[in-house]
């Protein structure tokens, strides 16, 4: 599972929602000593804010290692916020903030 950070802060009715995921992100096409290195990378990501899906995104291949993430939602301080996500070898990971 990657390393997911997530700051979700509320500001005037508004949740500004920063996530970075640790994820090599890699295409498939790449060669390392001659040798392809395997696909892997995220498929599909998801945003719940307090438990209603706000972002349901299709994630492709040509996004850069470590990707950076910043969506606004309508909501209020203490909101909870998670994101989950699905890469290429079907693996997952999830977090959960409350906004501040």
């Amino acid at each position: 599972m990657a390393k997911i950070k997530l700051k979700p802060k509320a500001r005037k009715g508004v949740i500004s929602i920063k996530a970075l995921i640790k994820h090599p992100m890699e295409t498939g096409l790449r060669k390392k000593k001659g040798k392809i290195v395997p696909a892997n990378h995220i498929v599909n990501m998801v945003i719940l804010h307090n438990g209603n899906t706000v972002v349901d995104a299709d994630i492709g291949s040509s996004i850069s290692k470590d990707p950076y993430f910043k969506f606004n939602v309508p909501g209020a301080k203490g909101d909870e916020i998670t994101i989950k996500y699905k890469d290429s070898n079907g693996k997952t990971g999830s977090m959960t903030a409350k906004s501040k």
